[in-house]
């Protein structure tokens, strides 16, 4: 399973990560967002121990969402030492998810 990440914690696992990072900004009440938790779950398996893969709920959580301009969901950020690198809205198959960890490794 990803990791959940929240406001409280976005700034230590995510920006201050010394891996690559991909977070799913996400709710429950979105269809498209259910089509990308299964890939994003897998892949947080996959790359365990190379990269750090996480989730978002942007109604729980809206500080870092807002922050980096996250309108609409399924968004994917990836980030590599603290910077966003990588930026995919809507649904994407998973090898453009892992494409975009591998390019980081």
């Amino acid at each position: 399973m990803a990791l959940e990440i929240t406001d409280a914690t976005f700034e230590e696992t995510v920006l201050k990560s010394d891996k690559p990072v991909m977070v799913d900004f996400w709710a429950a009440w979105c269809g498209p967002c259910r089509m990308v938790g299964p890939i994003i779950d897998e892949l947080s398996t996959e790359y365990e121990g190379k990269a750090v893969v996480g989730k978002v709920d942007v109604d729980a959580n809206q500080e870092f969402a807002a922050k980096y301009g996250v309108r609409n969901i399924p968004t994917v950020l990836v980030f590599q030492n603290g910077e966003v690198v990588g930026r995919q809205v809507g649904v994407a198959q998973k090898s453009a998810y892992a494409e975009a960890l591998d390019s980081l490794l």
